[in-house]
């Protein structure tokens, strides 16, 4: 029997950051993969029962992502990521918005800035999220939304994903 592995979470009001942590049990080289290839993003991104649908991707230092999460009635929520700092195989960060389908930012929702670091670890790859708000407040709205149970849902799925 294996163990489920935890996604982990850090919230610093003052700071106006959360720090995500997450193992999974394969190469960096696959977990990168699956963070930055629209068709593998597409397989696990969104909580189930939604699911991810990409519009476009250019992942590149000034690319983005836009793409929304479809729920099972068809409700559709639009997101955009904008990409910058690429390392391959090791980190990029991003900017993370609401959006529409045209991918014009909802300015009445609140803006992420990611920086994702991936690292090798002895039962796989270790993902580091800073996740930087512009205040408090925006912060705890998107853990309102339910963002740590929808992300850590999504991460299941990726390693259902990766153990494939």
């Amino acid at each position: 029997m294996t163990t489920k592995i935890e996604t982990k979470y850090v919230v610093d009001a003052s700071q106006k950051k959360m720090i995500v942590e997450r193992e999974f049990a394969a190469p960096v080289s696959r977990v990168w993969a699956a963070w930055t290839q629209k068709d593998l993003l597409d397989k696990w991104w969104a909580p189930k029962p939604w699911k991810a649908e990409t519009k476009s991707m250019n992942f590149k230092d000034g690319g983005h992502w836009h793409y929304s999460m479809v729920g099972p009635d068809g409700t559709r929520m639009w997101a955009r990521i904008d990409y910058s700092n690429i390392e391959i195989e090791k980190r990029f960060d991003a900017r993370d918005t609401f959006c529409d389908e045209n991918g014009n930012e909802n300015n009445d929702l609140p803006k992420m800035s990611w920086k994702n670091l991936f690292q090798s670890s002895a039962t796989g790859t270790k993902v580091v999220i800073e996740i930087l708000y512009k205040s408090e407040a925006d912060m705890k709205t998107i853990i309102e939304m339910g963002f740590k149970e929808g992300f850590a849902m999504a991460h299941d799925n990726l390693d259902e994903l990766l153990a494939m």
